[in-house]
């Protein structure tokens, strides 16, 4: 019993001891532990708010207040604290026993070491194995643009971006060259909601913006991913009180002009033309000179504001953003205007946490008209703007005194007008669950909704010579698109030593469903202010339309990510992907990637001083692609049931003995039931080096890319009974081949500070195979054939004027046949290549590619004290275009104007490339010839601006913390041979690419911005 008791005691005893030494060791740990506070800024010397700063090696953080400043408790004098932002050099710095630790940070154009957001998840851009460029945000938000595309434009390398000056337009991106045959854009996510950013998408509101463009970085989206990835993240709040941030831009936009004969000069041109023909002149009204440009362009300004709240506690943060945007257009009767609003909120509750965000959107665009920018050159100098003697009072000629194609610009805006309006919401809701350190479960709902709104109003009235007559007309469609995204992934992430791992597992769905009901009336009621009431219920003769699409996309995905001791990285993918859009056997596909990466720099052998980092990596994946054109994700909207047959219900039969009349059904157009995943395979072998003390950072790549079973559109002849568009089968195959290289220097450690940053994309193009033993497509003066890019030129040759008619008499094939017998003095010279005496269409031949050789991005800044200036250049060379406002003003066959001071042929003026005027006659008209080819190369000075910080002193005055003025231009300078309005063209037709049939120009901005925060 006694032992019993002491042994009782004796513990007693040990957990009274052990419990002293216990708080002896917590009150010592307490005092070892350290308080560092500091301010962090940037490369200027201004404060940065919601900057993390991490202990090393553990998960204990904090963020910068909206003044940059901090303060972490630190375990020991020792520890390391980490100081990352996003497009920011991270930095690792050793608190060495100091309680005050101030830092600057800075940029460094694809910087190695900046944290990157990859698919379902983020990575260091130094751990990459495949390709991904980062665009930096500072560069991204300086353009005034309407869309992200337009703002990319010679940002990143392999990266091709083609916009215009319209307002609302869309631009067109191209990751990596022609993947298929459809021009479908690439996928964009933004909070990671698989969505689009377009024209109702705020560009200020981005925070990071990533463009996956190889198949490993790329594969982890799997069927979408084909056309490359941008991955878009907004701006979140900071730990902080408060922030309040304004930046308002103005801007004045000036379109290019023609430059077009007068009066004056087009009456001699226009009777030389008709003298020369033979035929009577027109009785000209010599008493007109109207000057069309003036009538239909205009100056046009753009206003973007913008107003952010951001703010945050030890738990959560917020930031809520509104932005109004309106662009008057440079042509009458256009313009575009947004309002849109957003609300992005996060908070961390122990394991849990949980976040939104939230947009909300309205853009209304007063669409184009016709096509002024080629009517202006159509139109007449001697014809009038109005004319009361015809319907609608506009001017537009008569058969007698002024004979022309082209159509009033005035009066097609006022009597033809059109406007679109849509209402978005998208967003998204995430949570997640981080059960231990190196586990996380997150679950996220994204929805997008869109209420669209077209209305077209015709009034009575004419604007084009020999116009029938047309009643007014009122027609309507409302369209509802709604897309549900649910995803639900687990992530682990853990070091052993020298190895670290880090995985991700999930499953997705995805349905889009899109809706739209139409409505036309005619005839409509005068309101007796010289207009109608356009309401539907209104006028007669009604005619009603819809259809309904809808798709379903399931997917399941895994990637796991290897790296051993920082030297050797590995990352293998897979995604397997279901689609409502392809037909029952072949609705799923597998897509994998396997990338690797060596960093030689780290290797005991490779110590050189002046190489900071330097890693060779390669990969090689397959991605997919179900779709033929673009909808509001990306994917088709036209194409939703190309597997499923055709039915037209509106047939009837008369059937019985008395004749009655029964509704009937037939198939109208034929269809592919076997329609399965286009596939893309890519091989890239890439570079990355950062040099001389993190001063020159280097990206090379060289990537092969093939598409199989590229969805075509295969004609096929009526007589089969089809009647729709062509059916769509997996016939062509691509190949793309191409080099990027992106070349950067940073100076920020002295006063003057400046950076530049180059980046050079290569790219050829193949067809390979169009199927089904076809060899070409013809499209316009275009072919696409096996062996040679898509859309090169194929047309007559020239070889100059015949200057008499003993020339002409004398041009004879090997047979001794005149080639061109009716031809005069004058005229052009073709080329008979395949010798049979004649000039057909068997003498024609690839003269000529639309894709340029070259494109060149070139981005330059520099500061010193309050003062930065910014300058972005973008170019394009090698490529071959067709100039279609020479084709029209110089053809001289129809009445349309001619171009200033044009020097046509004549027996006084034979030294001239310009053949004779020739009324009526396509002689020396045609558009099939290399005459209307021109380079296309181009270096333009897409951005300017010079910046003004303004002065602490004087800020303190007015109680605001940071301020800034800036005056800036965009598309200031441009140098190239081009003789079109602009050689930097949007032609979205994949067979005519290089061919500038009157597009919306690029415009000269000049703008104003103002930037304040407190």
């Amino acid at each position: 019993m006694r032992g019993i008791q002491l042994f009782a005691a004796n513990r007693v005893l040990q957990g009274i001891i052990t419990t002293i030494f216990f708080f002896f060791f917590l009150i010592t740990s307490l005092h070892a532990q350290t308080t560092i506070s500091g301010l962090v800024k940037d490369e200027t010397g201004a404060p940065m708010p919601a900057v993390s700063i991490k202990i090393q090696n553990t998960n204990t953080g904090v963020s910068t207040d909206q003044n940059g400043r901090y303060q972490i408790t630190v375990p020991n004098a020792t520890a390391v604290l980490v100081f990352s932002y996003v497009s920011y050099v991270t930095q690792e710095i050793n608190v060495q026993g100091r309680t005050t630790l101030d830092v600057a940070l800075h940029p460094v154009e694809n910087a190695l070491d900046e944290v990157v957001v990859v698919g379902y998840g983020t990575q260091q851009k130094k751990d990459l194995t495949g390709a991904v460029s980062v665009v930096k945000t500072s560069e991204l938000t300086k353009r005034q643009v309407t869309t992200m595309g337009e703002a990319l434009q010679g940002l990143a390398s392999g990266v091709k971006v083609r916009g215009g000056g319209r307002p609302g337009s869309e631009a067109r991106v191209e990751i990596r060259g022609l993947k298929n045959l459809s021009g479908t854009n690439p996928l964009y996510v933004i909070d990671g909601m698989i969505t689009t950013a377009n024209r109702d998408f705020n560009p200020n509101d981005v925070e990071s913006v990533q463009i996956l463009k190889d198949a490993s970085a790329a594969a982890i989206y799997g069927s979408r991913a084909a056309n490359g990835v941008i991955i878009i993240t907004t701006k979140k709040g900071a730990k902080g009180p408060m922030k309040v941030q304004f930046s308002g831009t103005t801007s004045m936009q000036t379109t290019p002009r023609y430059k077009l004969a007068q009066t004056e000069e087009f009456a001699r041109l226009n009777y030389m033309a008709y003298d020369n023909a033979g035929a009577a002149r027109q009785d000209l009204d010599l008493s007109q000179n109207t000057d069309w440009q003036d009538a239909a362009f205009r100056t046009g300004n753009m206003q973007d504001l913008n107003l952010t709240f951001s703010g945050g506690g030890e738990s959560g943060n917020y930031l809520v953003s509104g932005n109004y945007f309106k662009n008057d257009g440079t042509v009458i009767s256009t313009g575009f205007d947004r309002i849109s609003f957003r609300v992005n909120t996060q908070g961390t509750k122990g394991i849990f946490s949980i976040g939104e965000n939230l947009a909300i959107s309205n853009g209304k665009a007063d669409e184009i008209s016709g096509n002024p920018i080629a009517d202006v050159v159509r139109l007449l100098p001697t014809i009038p703007v109005y004319d009361a003697a015809n319907p609608g009072g506009y001017g537009y000629g008569n058969e007698r005194r002024a004979r022309t194609f082209g159509s009033n610009p005035v009066a097609i805006a006022d009597l033809n007008d059109s406007y679109n309006e849509n209402l978005r919401i998208r967003g998204n809701v995430w949570s997640e669950l981080k059960p231990v350190e190196f586990l996380k479960y997150r679950f996220n709902m994204g929805y997008e909704t869109s209420s669209d709104h077209y209305a077209h109003l015709r009034k009575e009235g004419n604007w084009s010579l020999n116009q029938e007559f047309q009643p007014s007309i009122a027609d309507e469609n409302r369209a509802r698109f709604q897309s549900l995204l649910i995803e639900n992934t687990l992530s682990f992430n853990k070091e052993f030593g020298k190895h670290a791992v880090n995985a991700v597992v999930g499953q997705t769905y995805q349905r889009d469903l899109y809706a739209r009901i139409s409505g036309m009336k005619r005839n409509l009621v005068p309101d007796g202010k010289g207009g109608y009431y356009s309401e539907l219920d209104q006028g007669n003769e009604p005619q009603a339309g819809g259809y309904r699409q809808e798709a379903i996309i399931l997917s399941y995905l895994g990637r796991i990510e290897y790296s051993y001791d920082n030297r050797y990285l590995l990352n293998a993918v897979i995604r397997r992907d279901g689609s409502s859009r392809l037909g029952r056997s072949n609705q799923w596909g597998n897509f994998p990637s396997i990338s690797g990466a060596w960093r030689i720099s780290n290797e005991k052998f490779f110590q050189k001083n002046w190489i900071n980092d330097l890693k060779l990596r390669a990969s090689y994946g397959r991605l997919g692609n179900s779709t033929t054109s673009a909808d509001q994700v990306g994917n088709s909207s036209a194409n939703y049931w190309d597997y499923l047959a055709v039915i037209n219900t509106f047939s009837t039969i008369a059937m019985g003995k008395d004749q009655l009349i029964y509704p009937g059904a037939t198939q109208v157009a034929l269809v592919n039931p076997n329609l399965r995943w286009e596939t893309l395979t890519q091989k890239n072998f890439g570079i990355d080096a950062t040099l001389f003390d993190n001063k020159i950072t280097l990206t090379a790549e060289y990537f092969i890319a093939d598409t199989k079973d590229v969805l075509t559109a295969m004609p096929i002849a009526l007589t089969t009974g089809h009647d729709g568009r062509p059916p769509i089968a997996n016939a062509a195959s691509l190949k793309n081949t191409g080099f990027e290289l992106s070349l950067g220097y940073n100076e920020s450690s002295r006063e003057f500070k400046y950076y530049v940053n180059t980046n050079i994309t290569t790219l050829k193009n193949k067809v390979t195979s169009l199927g089904y033993g076809r060899n070409n497509i013809f499209v316009g003066n275009t072919v696409t054939q096996v062996g040679q890019p898509a859309g090169m030129w194929y047309v007559l040759q020239t070889d100059g004027l015949f200057q008499s008619q003993e020339e002409v008499d004398n041009y004879k094939n090997a047979e001794g046949t005149v080639i061109q017998s009716s031809a005069k003095p004058g005229d052009i010279r073709f080329k008979d290549n395949n010798g049979d005496g004649q000039i057909t269409n068997d003498d024609k031949v690839v003269v000529g590619s639309p894709w340029a050789d070259v494109e060149l991005g070139l981005n330059l800044g520099a500061s010193y004290k309050n003062f930065s200036l910014t300058m972005n250049w973008f170019g394009a060379f090698g490529a071959t275009v067709y100039n279609g406002y020479h084709s029209l003003v110089d053809r001289f066959d129809d009445n349309s104007n001619y171009r200033a001071g044009i020097q046509p042929w004549t027996p006084e003026n034979p030294n001239t490339d310009v053949p004779r005027m020739y009324y009526g006659s396509t002689l020396n008209s045609r558009g099939d010839t290399d005459r209307w080819l021109e380079s296309g190369s181009f270096m333009r000075l897409k951005y300017l601006s010079l910046s003004y910080t303004l002065p602490e002193s004087w800020l303190k005055r007015v109680g605001f913390q940071s301020g800034q003025v800036t005056l800036s231009g965009q598309n200031l300078l441009t140098f190239t041979g081009y003789k079109g309005l602009d050689p930097e063209f949007n032609n979205t037709n994949i067979y005519e690419r290089g061919f500038d049939n009157f597009s919306y120009p690029s415009l000269k901005t000049y703008s104003l911005g103002l930037q304040f925060g407190f």
